[in-house]
């Protein structure tokens, strides 16, 4: 008689009493599932939303300067030995080591010119990466409002152009004005949505064009970097963006990654806690379980002990139904915990569930045989020292 019949045999008969065990083992392992779907969708929702804060890293040139400013009023500002950004500065961001935390890279030049009598503030941005950083951003565009990173974005050609809102008000400029600024035309293709910032004031134009207009081919002023730091500190791409850029002051806005990293991880402490909790409750269960199995089948273990079986044997039969039931819970409490997080997650958050992912399964598995092996060790070790006299009693 092989003993995995053994095992299945036992499960077979008290089937009520297996089922039961399953289930017990599945909630649990369905929350802890459930539970890291969620986090795990609430993690990136929140990154998603936090992006909307803009850059969190700048990039300026380096100089020596001393400025002396309170509340906002500045007394007096002097540089000297001022370095310069270059285009392609921006380009070695990229390469940092790093790289895939950052999630934009925002070059930018910034000046004055006129504007017939008037003189205008001109920002130069790559729009596309700018219009990623400034998520905020409400274009009033030829047709209908969009937001910045939509589709139908108003900006289509090299010659279009975005204006602030109290810039637009100032000069009397709308969707669909031409502008002509240093001997060059463009076209306003929208109107920003007033946000309150120095946004207000500009006028946007592609990058080369501005350099053209302010006479800085090939410079830039600023570079804002957006980064996603969930899983980084933003201290080591502060430093490798200084290491490859030594000409340049980085500074890291810290309010916007403190609150990233204190969320992020809120939400895995509390993710944990949770799943320890459950687990630990469904460890107990899986105990009480099988002790009360082991007690029920004394007859059956000392009957088994005195025709021979040995100590090993009566701890696999015990373990072999633990495994089973164990794989049995995890691949249902996995199926439950899908389902549930991807009905919760669009209720809680407004965002898509989570799909059905083979990893997860794998490791709802392997939890689920953990604490099912581990609660059930104790009361297999009991089974397999039952003294064979104890079968005398039910003969």
């Amino acid at each position: 008689m092989k003993l995995t019949n053994i095992s299945t045999g036992n499960l077979r008969r008290r089937l009520g009493k297996t089922l039961m065990l399953v289930i017990g083992l599945s909630i649990g392992i369905a929350m802890v599932v459930s539970m890291s779907g969620i986090t795990l969708s609430m993690q990136e929702d929140m990154e998603k939303k936090l992006d909307e804060y803009g850059a969190n890293i700048i990039v300026t040139p380096r100089s020596e300067n001393m400025s002396l400013s309170y509340g906002g009023v500045s007394v007096t500002d002097t540089s000297y030995d001022v370095q310069e950004l270059h285009e392609g500065d921006a380009a070695l961001i990229s390469t940092i080591e790093n790289n895939g935390n950052v999630s934009a890279i925002a070059p930018k030049v910034i000046g004055s010119t006129k504007f017939g009598e008037r003189t205008v503030m001109v920002v130069g941005v790559d729009f596309k990466n700018e219009l990623r950083i400034k998520k905020w951003w409400h274009i009033k565009g030829r047709e209908h409002d969009v937001l910045g990173l939509a589709a139908d974005s108003p900006i289509r050609n090299d010659n279009d152009i975005l204006v602030g809102s109290d810039a637009a008000n100032t000069l009397g400029l709308s969707a669909g004005s031409a502008v002509e600024l240093s001997g060059r035309k463009f076209n306003v293709a929208g109107v920003l949505s007033e946000n309150a910032s120095q946004d207000d004031f500009a006028l946007f134009l592609p990058l080369a064009d501005a350099q053209h207009v302010l006479g800085k081919q090939g410079r830039v002023s600023m570079i804002e970097v957006s980064a996603l730091c969930s899983d980084c500190p933003i201290d080591d791409i502060v430093a490798q963006i200084s290491g490859k850029l030594p000409h340049a002051r980085v500074s890291a806005v810290r309010q916007a990654m403190t609150l990233r990293m204190q969320t992020v991880d809120q939400f895995i402490r509390f993710s944990i806690a949770v799943a320890v909790v459950v687990l630990v409750i469904g460890a107990l269960i899986v105990f009480v379980s099988m002790m009360s199995s082991v007690n029920e089948r004394t007859k059956e273990i000392g009957v088994l002990r005195a025709i021979g079986f040995r100590q090993s044997h009566i701890i696999r039969v015990i373990l072999t139904e633990a495994f089973i039931v164990s794989l049995a819970a995890g691949v249902v409490g996995w199926l439950i915990g899908s389902l549930s997080t991807s009905i919760l997650a669009p209720q809680l958050m407004g965002t898509h569930g989570i799909a059905f992912s083979p990893a997860m399964l794998s490791a709802a598995a392997l939890m689920a045989l953990v604490v099912g092996l581990a609660s059930s060790a104790y009361p297999a070790l009991k089974a397999s020292r039952l003294d064979p006299i104890e079968a005398l009693r039910y003969i």
